[in-house]
């Protein structure tokens, strides 16, 4: 049984680790295959490296937003072939997240924090994610950890950074992906309870389901596999790792694809 793990983020998105450093940790948990699915970009693909004993992707993982249901929609793509046309949709989502970023920075700055713009890691060397300024804080110890109360009163329930950005549409989303030539897999659709929208993704060509994540409870697998068997579409799994930026402790090749997503994908 090959062990591949086909959701993860790296620095070019809101992950902690290096691409050669998710390897290294890849390798070290004796996975055969792994998939870095970076948020809204495909730039990894030009610095994945050539690698020995682990095959290495480089996929995407789209954040759409459902304005009718009023739900996210985060869309995995795979063995993408025209990353320019993935990258004209999912572009303006970085620009947006970044300079959504600047304003939430210079609000908490009003209130004190201090936050030096010039010194923030930067998604790629360019973009700014709210994890890049939570680990700002509290590194400089203006907040306790990463994801505790601060977090939640201020990003989150009305605080003074709860503000967000126009998302793509879910039907962007996949256009973005299948117009591009590759598979689209719906992420774990467990923690955004999103299961009523995929007749609708399977009319547009989705492929497969991601039902081993971390957000999945038992319950959610269940549906996830319904849906599979109902529509014929293949299963994946993943750790949805970031490292030190995730909220959870969770190490790759915890969660797996299924057999069924690893032929789909790797073809084996």
């Amino acid at each position: 049984m090959i062990r591949a793990d086909l959701h993860m983020h790296s620095t070019v998105s809101d992950g902690s680790f290096t691409i050669s450093e998710l390897i290294a940790r890849a390798k070290q948990n004796g996975l055969d295959a792994i998939a870095i699915t970076d948020h809204d970009t495909l730039s990894q693909c030009k610095q994945i490296p050539e690698t020995e004993h682990l095959k290495v992707l480089a996929g995407i993982e789209i954040s759409a937003y459902d304005y009718k249901n009023h739900f996210r929609v985060h869309m995995l793509g795979y063995n993408i072939q025209k990353p320019a046309v993935t990258e004209q949709i999912v572009h303006p989502t970085l620009e947006a997240r970044h300079a959504n970023s600047l304003k939430q920075i210079e609000i908490l700055n009003q209130h004190g924090y201090e936050i030096d713009v010039q010194q923030l890691h930067r998604a790629d060397g360019k973009y700014i994610y709210k994890q890049h300024i939570m680990d700002d804080l509290v590194q400089r110890g203006k907040a306790p950890d990463m994801f505790g109360k601060f977090y939640q009163t201020t990003f989150k329930h009305g605080g003074i950074c709860d503000f967000d950005i126009l998302y793509p549409s879910p039907l962007e989303a996949i256009r973005a992906i299948k117009d591009a030539g590759g598979f689209a897999v719906l992420a774990h659709s467990g923690q955004q309870q999103n299961f009523c929208i995929i007749p609708e993704l399977v009319k547009h060509g989705l492929d497969g389901l991601e039902l081993h994540h971390h957000a999945n409870k038992p319950m959610d697998q269940k549906i996830i596999q319904e849906y599979a068997d109902k529509y014929d579409l293949f299963l994946t799994g993943g750790s949805d790792f970031h490292g030190k930026y995730e909220g959870i402790l969770v190490d790759i090749g915890d969660y797996l694809a299924e057999p069924s997503g690893v032929f789909a994908i790797l073809g084996k």
